[in-house]
């Protein structure tokens, strides 16, 4: 989001040196945009472009020319004459520790498949803290019939969080409680989730990067063996609901609607949707009853 001093102004191209060449970047936009628009993969677990930058998972620091540390990629603005390395060694080492820190403790099996790219890329050790490493498995929570909670893929990304608030929703169902190693994803005063302010509108489940928030649907079908993305495809449509004109990605296997989605580029939605539209897929599947 632009600062209001750029607000109906003209803004500058900013020279800007990304591993040795030089770009121009506009003034205001971030690191991680100046690297995207150079085609410099640059890992980040918490960012989306739809969401606002909470700077925490550190997986997309960078090294700039003169800061004693390394810095966040997703929310340092560009400077002119700025000198940025995405790839030395002291980053590669930061990163690295950082997913192996991840790793130890939370279970990633379901992350993005550029995840586990990223493993390998860096070098990074799943089991380099032991067996003994503490972590956060925990049951799965199951008390509604649209999406489960396993905290046990729980990344404290925020993603969540900020979908639930005010860059989508403004339920603010969902919080961070705790500290530390107990910092946790909790509704308010720890108020089970079908008592709490959800409204179940899902866009949690749609930003979610590890699988820790996922469709009921979806849940089942992993558990009995059944659930095959090989085998799915994607439709979209319009949402019949109402008139806004919500885009929906209807996931289809077998003939039958597994999941809803929608695109993060759509002007209407931006990848967020209500409780009708995410979840109000059922009633296709009842021909002939």
């Amino acid at each position: 989001m632009a600062s209001p001093s750029f607000v109906g102004l003209p803004r500058k191209m900013l020279p800007v040196t990304i591993d040795g060449q030089e770009v121009q970047a506009m003034e205001g936009t971030t690191i991680l945009d100046a690297c995207r628009r150079l085609g410099v993969d640059t890992p980040t677990l918490c960012t989306l472009e739809t969401l606002t930058p909470v700077n925490v998972c550190r997986v997309c620091v960078v090294e700039v020319e003169g800061s004693r540390v390394l810095v966040p990629a997703c929310s340092r603005k560009v400077e002119a004459g700025m000198k940025i390395l995405t790839d030395s060694e002291r980053v590669r080492h930061s990163r690295r520790l950082v997913l192996e820190l991840l790793a130890s403790s939370v279970d990633m099996s379901l992350c993005a498949p550029e995840v586990r790219g990223w493993m390998s890329r860096y070098g990074a050790d799943a089991d380099r803290f032991g067996p003994g490493a503490a972590t956060v498995a925990q049951p799965v929570k199951i008390d509604n019939e649209l999406y489960v909670r396993d905290y046990s893929r729980c990344i404290l990304c925020y993603k969540c969080v900020e979908a639930c608030g005010v860059d989508a929703q403004n339920t603010f169902a969902i919080g961070v409680a705790g500290r530390g190693f107990d910092a946790h994803i909790s509704t308010e005063f720890t108020t089970p989730l079908p008592d709490s302010a959800c409204v179940y509108c899902g866009n949690c489940i749609g930003v979610c990067p590890t699988g820790a928030l996922m469709f009921k649907s979806e849940h089942d079908m992993r558990a009995a063996g059944t659930w095959d993305e090989a085998q799915q495809h994607v439709t979209e449509t319009v949402c019949p609901y109402c008139g806004v004109g919500c885009m929906l990605e209807l996931h289809v296997q077998d003939n039958s609607i597994v999941k809803v989605t929608s695109p993060l580029d759509h002007s209407v939605t931006s990848g967020h949707l209500c409780v009708k539209g995410r979840f109000g897929f059922e009633f296709v599947q009842r021909r002939g009853k």
